[in-house]
């Protein structure tokens, strides 16, 4: 049963209970792929069934991996799958945890609201999703956690292995640091944004027609 019931991987050099993050990156891409559309559905469309469909396996899949064994949780074995040729990047198992019982507690939030109730509401559910996709995006295209970056404000003990070592305050590499030069492109950036659309809005506004009508027009 121990071997069954357990968080993380002993993994020779690591101290503590480690986690592959390329597995964990991998199946929060395709939880928010499918939460995303999803939630798009639901918003623009009025249906429902598919955001029912993914709490349930969102919530599922959060309490494998926190009250079992992250190796039983399906969609951390389908990350496993797809990055298996890659070389394993580890991650500290204690905030990773902490981590995911944050999202225990927002799918199940949802779950509540979503398909215990059959309701929803702006806040109830529709903010809470929206704070479980910024997560998930966190994860797959940054490589942050931010569950684990909150993990510190809650416990004494400084996370180790932290993806990205986000955890930790070394200093920045030269290829890391902002130049002033590439701030002035970035807030040139806003201003182009916020050009266009004062300048074209209007005329992005029109509704595109069938390209065959347009070429009957030429």
């Amino acid at each position: 049963m121990s071997k069954i019931r357990q968080f993380g991987e002993k993994v020779e050099g690591y101290n503590i209970p480690v986690l592959n993050e390329r597995e964990i990156r991998a199946s929060a891409g395709i939880i928010f792929l499918f939460m995303f559309i999803a939630i798009i559905l639901a918003g623009f469309s009025g249906k429902f069934l598919m955001l029912k469909y993914m709490i349930t396996i969102f919530l599922t899949e959060m309490l494998i991996r926190v009250f079992i064994n992250p190796k039983f949780a399906p969609l951390l074995i389908i990350g496993r799958l797809i990055t298996n040729k890659q070389k394993p990047i580890y991650v500290g198992a204690p905030q990773k945890k902490f981590a995911w019982i944050i999202g225990v507690i927002f799918s199940a939030t949802i779950a509540f609201f979503t398909i215990g109730l059959n309701t929803y509401h702006p806040v109830a559910t529709g903010l809470v999703c929206l704070i479980c996709l910024i997560f998930l995006y966190f994860e797959t295209a940054f490589n942050v956690c931010l569950g684990c970056k909150i993990y510190g404000l809650f416990y004494k003990e400084k996370a180790q292995y932290c993806p990205g070592e986000i955890c930790d305050l070394n200093s920045r590499e030269d290829i890391q640091k902002t130049s002033k030069s590439q701030l002035m492109i970035f807030f040139g950036l806003i201003v182009y944004i916020l050009l266009i659309i004062f300048l074209m809005n209007d005329f992005y506004s029109q509704k595109p027609i069938h390209l065959m009508k347009f070429l009957d027009t030429i």
